[in-house]
């Protein structure tokens, strides 16, 4: 189960990890949204060894949303020292998420 973080922890979870990090910007009312969910779930149980997953609400973390300009979602973000690195919008196959993220993590 990938954990849900907030602007409380997102500064320790995401920016200063060691780590890559992935993070999938969502809502409970987009519907592609809730699509993307299983898929980035089983991207977490196939990568999860070589990254960190997350995914963050945006509706109840406006000010992080804002500050790393989301316009769209789903929008799934890759991070690595604390920078991003790819920034995916909308829903698309596993296989093309597996393909990107492999690049970085």
């Amino acid at each position: 189960m990938i954990k849900e973080i907030g602007q409380s922890n997102f500064a320790k979870e995401v920016i200063n990890s060691e780590e890559a990090v992935v993070v999938d910007f969502w809502a409970p009312w987009c519907g592609p949204c809730k699509m993307l969910g299983p898929v980035m779930e089983e991207l977490a149980h196939d990568m999860g060894h070589k990254a960190k997953f997350f995914k963050i609400n945006v509706d109840e973390n406006p000010e992080i949303a804002q500050k790393l300009q989301i316009s769209s979602i789903p929008n799934v973000m890759v991070f690595k020292e604390g920078k991003v690195v790819e920034n995916m919008v909308g829903f698309r196959p596993k296989k093309d998420f597996k393909e990107v993220l492999e690049k970085h993590i």
